[in-house]
């Protein structure tokens, strides 16, 4: 049974940390360059002069697909714990893997009958 002396070390490094980053970011705040001008505060994105507004709505379907791939990215993740123990895990472990494959199938032939992946 562990203790919260376990944990001590841990909080140590959390404080330790904690104190560096605060200490870095006053140190650079203090220390760093203030020269501003209007070249300096323009803004600036690979040579292209800017026009216009930079708070252009972007679609909803771009941050659907980038939510929809980080969550089958993540399930596929589970694939390899997996296959590292598969003869441990047997038929129990074989037959767990296809109901979450299954699912995970399900999910996503239900995203493309919605048409969340297509782009018009």
């Amino acid at each position: 049974m562990s203790s919260n002396v376990d944990y001590l070390p841990i909080f140590i490094q959390f404080v330790f940390v904690s104190v560096f980053i605060a200490g870095m970011l006053a140190l650079s705040h203090y220390v760093g360059p203030r020269r501003h001008s209007k070249n300096k505060d323009a803004s600036f994105e690979c040579g292209i002069q800017i026009h216009g507004n930079a708070r252009i709505p972007f679609s909803v379907k771009y941050f659907l697909v980038a939510i929809l791939f980080v969550l089958f990215d993540v399930e596929v993740i589970f694939l390899y714990p997996w296959a590292v123990n598969f003869r441990e895990l047997g038929p129990e472990g074989l037959w767990k893997m296809a109901m979450f494959m299954g699912l995970l199938l399900i999910g996503f032939f239900y995203i493309i009958k919605k048409g969340a992946l297509e782009w018009e």
